[in-house]
């Protein structure tokens, strides 16, 4: 399983491969990892891909999802800001164990606000890789992330994720 992540960093739309150890599911906490002191949250959608594909045009990419589910996607800024001034890979900053909180699965609907379209993702992560069925999509919305504190719970539409 692939969990391919659509954000915005430095003014363009950039696409994020996490592993599957970045995944937060079962209502389980998050819990802030000691080597940074600045977390952020970003809310997302994830889309469950549904079928193989490769090369898929826009048009076609609705039929290889066919489920959402609300997300949240943690990032340690203060190792971002670092590693960007330094000219050092940002991964780190984003791809750690737990840092994407998934909620329960619903139909597809119309979504807004998204960096990018879920057809657009689809397009374009299948121009690069295969996607295949289980694979999973995030897409940040267009609003900025906030910074997350201790015993706050982040709820939204079948998401419930606490912070620890």
């Amino acid at each position: 399983m692939k969990i391919i992540g659509f954000t915005y960093v430095n003014g363009c739309t950039e696409m994020v491969l996490k592993g599957d150890s970045c995944l937060l599911v079962n209502r389980k906490p998050f819990f802030k990892p000691d080597w940074t002191d600045d977390v952020r949250v970003n809310r997302c959608i994830v889309l469950r891909v549904s079928r193989l594909g490769k090369g898929i045009a826009e048009r076609f990419a609705d039929r290889y999802y066919d489920a959402i589910a609300q997300g949240a996607d943690f990032t340690a800024v203060d190792v971002l800001r670092d590693a960007m001034q330094n000219g050092h890979s940002w991964t780190h900053a984003t791809c750690f164990d737990y840092s994407l909180a998934v909620g329960e699965w619903n139909p597809k609907r119309q979504l807004d606000n998204l960096v990018v379209t879920p057809e657009k993702a689809i397009e374009t992560a299948s121009k690069v890789m295969t996607i295949r069925q289980g694979d999973l999509i995030y897409i940040h919305y267009r609003e900025d992330a906030r910074k997350v504190e201790r015993d706050e719970v982040i709820e939204d539409e079948g998401l419930y994720c606490k912070v620890k």
